[in-house]
């Protein structure tokens, strides 16, 4: 038989189902960097310009299904760090963040690989792009590593650093004074932009919910990803840590700095743990123990 519920004021079915309200929620740490550009590169910048939610909202979304929850900052952080160990992510899906961000096109390239992005960016058929390039410093002059798909890890000689900054800004600057001359002589926009280079900064809003942004910046913060996209990386979790501080402090413990372990791997743990002889040689032995020295994932 249904339970009928009868409520004399609107602020009586709030008091009754508190737990499971969920107004705007209001972060003073993120509201002071809203707006605000964060340099990244030599132009760049990501700047937040809006987020949903925060780490009271997971909480509350996660009580719809586990009853009326936890009272204390221990409690919600226990159980935030449970949510991710478990893989329950759909309270995650409750937070929501909107970037602007400026980068060069060939990172922005990149960026669009991850598709449950809603991503609106500025439009060269529209407007006439503006004279910035990006041009890496001779720190981050790097050399290929031959037959990898990967720069080393050592910078070129700051001479030979110096005199490719150079070739970058001849093309760079000869590719746009073509642009501008094509657009003066009346080429359609979209026309003349197609000869500019990927070093061309362009802009964009992008909009990702805490799940996906935790699956993005955990493989663009792996030391495989390119350097530049890193530095975007690095940004954008400093800022949404100001809006779910626990959340991203878990993410960090479980998932960003953490490794996993194969079926082979977990075996030879276990003998190794009761006394036992590694089972495994060679490379599988040099990739366990790689894990353990680096805690990067291999």
């Amino acid at each position: 038989m249904p339970v009928v519920f009868f409520f004399t004021e609107k602020d009586d079915v709030k008091n009754y189902f508190k737990e499971y309200f969920m107004a705007h929620c209001i972060v003073p740490a993120a509201e002071k960097i809203l707006d605000k550009e964060f340099k990244v590169l030599d132009k760049g910048f990501v700047r937040l310009v809006d987020y949903y939610g925060s780490d009271q909202r997971i909480i509350q979304a996660a009580r719809v299904s586990y009853g009326e929850g936890t009272k204390s900052v221990s409690q919600d952080e226990a159980l935030i760090d449970y949510l991710i160990r478990q893989n329950h992510t759909s309270p995650f899906e409750q937070v929501v963040f909107t970037f602007h961000l400026k980068m060069p096109i060939f990172i922005a390239r990149q960026w669009m690989r991850h598709r449950m992005g809603r991503m609106n960016e500025m439009s060269g058929r529209l407007s006439v792009m503006k004279e910035e390039f990006y041009i890496p410093s001779i720190e981050n002059m790097d050399p290929q590593v031959k037959d990898k798909l990967e720069r080393a890890l050592t910078p070129l000689e700051p001479e030979e650093a110096r005199a490719i900054q150079k070739d970058f800004e001849k093309g760079q600057k000869k590719s746009y004074e073509s642009y501008k001359s094509l657009i003066e002589k009346g080429l359609a926009r979209e026309i003349a932009r197609i000869n500019l280079p990927l070093s061309l900064y362009t802009e964009f809003y992008w909009q990702m919910d805490l799940n996906n942004l935790f699956r993005f910046l955990k493989l663009r913060l792996d030391s495989h990803a390119q350097l530049e996209m890193r530095e975007y990386a690095k940004v954008i979790l400093d800022l949404i840590r100001k809006v779910c501080p626990l959340a991203v402090s878990s993410f960090e413990n479980t998932i960003l700095n953490a490794v996993s372990f194969n079926g082979e791997e977990i075996e030879a743990l276990r003998k190794v743990m009761a006394g036992q002889d590694n089972p495994l040689k060679g490379k599988k032995l040099d990739r366990l123990l790689t894990k353990f020295k680096t805690g990067q994932q291999l």
